[in-house]
Formats: structure tokens, sequence, C-alpha cells
């Protein structure tokens, strides 16, 4: 009986979301209406959020989402991060040191010793990257800026590098908590130019290889098709040519020593940790970029040419469209769309407002419940509704997870990102994993609250669920089918394991 009725909620999982989804736009939310919103606008609901969201309103609780404080975490949370060694050292130094270190073992004569050099660097290479990982995923999990937190992970996934190339692995940390994290709800020229100038971006699309004489297009085609104009954005090949003349000398030094620069050019070289323009690589001639001049004056094209970008209706329409996508559907109504491009080009970019304009649509109150998870969502929403006030000691379980489902933080090889459509993660084979993985954390061995050895069973992550606030919220969502499988549930983990698997658990 227990195997049917599992059955019943994979299959559900992967072919509906929540039923009780509203269609019929309202001025205000009701309860269950604002909780569907919260579900959808952060990594999912706990006790706490279920709480601020009663005390608040779900206007009220908007408005701080849109416009965050700084986040306070958990005392223990906090002393994690701040011990890492990425929270400690500055992205150059580490860069730098690391780049000693691969010099070093480089130099060493005996074969063995080199071998082991070089596997300690490697090996130092992914630690600075497991720390980068965790340091997202513990925020993803206990700051009370939820929506920022989402939003740093959409402009990541949007804003694409992928950590296997070259020394990127120490790198990752430095660019989603610098470039991405503070402007993921502000102006997108900001955002837009926060990622153009740093290392990681750089050494990803190899723009530090884009000289004068010897151009590399393959930062600036990716900077109009997949950052801001996107594919159908009316951009010519020549403008990716020309792009590329405006990005030379833009680029990155691994070093401590500056080029010698001609005399005439000396005023124009610009170092900035890592970034550099060396005008002895810039092209200065001028170009013709989207149907306007720039005059060739050196890094001052570049800021030109991302006003141009940012500010175009092509890219308007297209962040609308990617921003509706991943919080409404698949295929978010042109209406939709239209407006939220109207409000990206009237407000000059406000990413907030853009989403406050989104928020307050009837496509996404019609839409929730129904959008399905992808891996990271459905981890992270799993783990904040089980473990709500238990300090995670050990993040490892969850990046294995991800890994197994195929969205390992900074793990993307090709600049797109990962896919957002539904399609893309709704399978047997993701329900079959997501089972194992809601029956390990169900069953209190996941191993998330020990660093290392063995991890012992522990409590039930919430035996008591039924008389919890926030169960207590989503119980008149829950379809007959999982309240049929939880009611047949013999013990606690089996009625958390049937939970976390059901149909609601799968969609926001």
């Amino acid at each position: 009986m227990r195997q049917q009725l599992l059955t019943i909620l994979l299959a559900g999982a992967v072919l509906g979301g929540c039923a009780s989804t509203t269609t019929e736009p309202l001025p205000s939310a009701t309860p269950a209406q604002a909780l569907a919103m919260q579900q959808r606008i952060t990594w999912g609901i706990n006790a706490g959020s279920v709480r601020q969201l009663r005390q608040q309103g779900w206007e009220r609780y908007l408005q701080a989402q849109l416009h965050p404080g700084k986040a306070v975490l958990p005392p223990a949370i906090q002393a994690q991060i701040d011990a890492m060694t990425i929270s400690q050292t500055p992205m150059d130094q580490l860069v730098m040191a690391t780049e000693q270190r691969r010099k070093d073992s480089n130099a060493v004569m005996d074969d063995t010793a080199k071998q082991q050099a070089q596997k300690d660097y490697q090996q130092e290479l992914n630690r600075l990257a497991r720390e980068a990982a965790t340091r997202s995923l513990l925020l993803d999990v206990y700051s009370p800026n939820q929506l920022q937190q989402q939003m740093s992970w959409f402009w990541l996934n949007h804003f694409s590098v992928h950590q296997g190339k070259h020394n990127l692995r120490a790198m990752v940390g430095d660019y989603e908590m610098k470039a991405i994290a503070p402007h993921a709800l502000g102006k997108f020229r900001d955002l837009l130019a926060a990622t153009v100038h740093h290392p990681a971006m750089l050494r990803y699309l190899d723009n530090e290889a884009n000289a004068a004489n010897r151009i590399n297009e393959n930062y600036a085609r990716e900077l109009m098709e997949l950052h801001t104009l996107g594919v159908n954005g009316g951009y010519s090949q020549k403008d990716v040519q020309e792009l590329a003349r405006i990005l030379t000398g833009v680029g990155v030094n691994l070093g401590a020593e500056t080029p010698k620069v001609k005399p005439a050019l000396q005023a124009q070289y610009v170092r900035r940790g890592l970034f550099e323009f060396n005008p002895n690589r810039h092209d200065y001639g001028d170009k013709q970029f989207l149907g306007q001049p720039v005059k060739g004056r050196g890094l001052a094209e570049l800021d030109e040419a991302l006003d141009r970008l940012s500010r175009s209706p092509a890219t308007a329409r297209f962040i609308s469209g990617k921003l509706a996508q991943y919080f409404v559907g698949d295929t978010p109504p042109p209406a939709l769309v239209a407006s939220m491009a109207q409000t990206f080009q009237k407000t000059d970019g406000d990413i907030a407002d853009v989403l406050q304009t989104l928020f307050a649509s009837e496509a996404f109150r019609q839409s929730l419940g129904r959008k399905f998870k992808d891996p990271m969502h459905y981890v992270v929403s799993a783990v904040r509704l089980s473990y709500d006030d238990k300090p995670i000691l050990n993040a490892g379980p969850m990046l294995g997870w991800l890994s197994r489902m195929g969205e390992p933080l900074y793990g993307r090889q090709t600049p797109d990102g990962y896919p957002l459509s539904d399609a893309a993660w709704a399978s047997p084979g993701q329900m079959t994993t997501r089972f194992d993985i809601a029956r390990t954390i169900a069953s209190g061995s996941a191993g998330l609250f020990k660093t290392d050895g063995p991890q012992p069973l522990e409590k039930p992550a919430f035996p008591q669920l039924s008389s919890a606030v926030y169960f207590q919220s989503i119980e008149p969502a829950l379809s007959p089918a999982t309240r049929q499988a939880l009611q047949q549930a013999g013990t606690p983990q089996e009625w958390n394991t049937f939970l976390l698997s059901s149909p609601e658990m799968m969609h926001r």
C-alpha cells in the first residue's frame, strides 16, 4: 500500500502542481495566497518566515524583501562564514598566492615532488571553491533576505562562469559576493558593470586574450547574446566585432608587477585588484556600435557601450522575459513581459521595481504552486522546512545532492547558465533521486550537523509537524493524494519522507 502511495506522489510531482492555486487577481492577498507568494519569492518557507509574514502582512513583507537591510544570520552560521579563508583574505591575495604555488610546483625537479605539489595546488583551489559554495548555501538557508538570495542565484546563473576553467575556483566566491549579490536588487547597469570588470568573467570568456590585432570575440558575443540584448536583440556580427574592439586591453593581471606602458598612454593604465586595463593592448581606433559611433579613447569606450547595452529596449525585453520565466513559468504572458520591460526602461533598469511589477500581476498569482523546482530550489526548500532552528555544520551533503541532480554551484560548463524550464528537471530519474534525498533528510541521517565521522540517527526532522505553524499554514493546500499518503505513514520518518516527496514540495 505504501509503495503505491509513493508512486502516486512521485507521479504527481512530475505531472502537476499544488491544487489550491487561485485564478482570480485580488488587490490584497488572502493568507493562503500570501503564503504561496512567499513560497515563490523565497527559497522555501519555514516557521520563522511564516511568523514574519503573519506579523507584517504580504505588502510589508514584500517591500522588506525588495529593499532589504543587512542580513543578520544565526551566530553559529555567521561564525562559520567568518572563519572561512575566502572571508578573511581578499581575492587578489588568494589568487596570487595560489598562482605562486602553481609556479613553484612547475619548478620542482623531482617528478614525485612535482606531482605532489601540483596535487596540493589543485586541492587548495578545490577547498576555496567548496568554501564559496558552502557560504552560498548557508546564506540561502538562513538569511532573512530571501529574495535577495534568490536573485543572487538568478544573476549568478545569468552571468554564469564555470569554476573548472583556469583558477576560477579561487575567484567564484568573490564573484558571487562582490559582483553579484550587492547589485541583485539594484540597477541592472551597475550589476552588468560589476560582472564586466570582474576577473572571473574576463578569464572565463577569454577577454584577457583580447588585444588589438589579436581580436577575441568570445566575450563580446556572449555579452550581447546572453547577458543583455538576447539572441534576437537586433545586433549584427559587425556589432560583435566592434564590441570586441572596445573590449581590447580589458583583462586580468595575476602578478604583483605592472606592465611597461608607452609614456603617452601611462595615464590610461588602470589596475584595481586583479582587474587591468592595459592601453598597450587596446584598439584606439573609432568604432561604430549599435548604429552609433564610439570615439576611440580607452576604457571610457566600455562605459559608453555598457550604457547602450543596459538601456536598449531589447535588453529590457530580454531581461524581463527571463525574470518572468523564472518567477512565473516557461511561457510567461507577453503582456506581462511588456509591462515589466516598460518598468525596466522607465526606472533605468531598477531590478526591484521590475520585480514589483511582476509580483503585482495576475499572471504571477495564477502561476503559484505550478512552477517545478529545479534542484537548487528543492534541496534548499527541503532543508529550510526540515531544520528551521538547527545550524548546519556540514554543507557537504547538500553539495553532493546538487551534483547528483545535475546543478552544482558554479558547475555549468557552458556560459548560458542552467536551464530555467520545467522540462529540464522533471524527469523520472530526477524524481528517484529526490525521493532518496527526502528519505535521507526525513531520517535525520543526512550528515548536515557533523563535520566528520559517521552521522548518527538524530531525532526526526519534524515528527510533530502537524501541530507546527508552517504545517498548519500549508495543510489546506495539500491534495487528497498527499493527505492520504500522510495518513498511511507508519512512522514519523515515513511521514516526513512522504511530505518531502509530495507534489507540493516539488513545486513553488
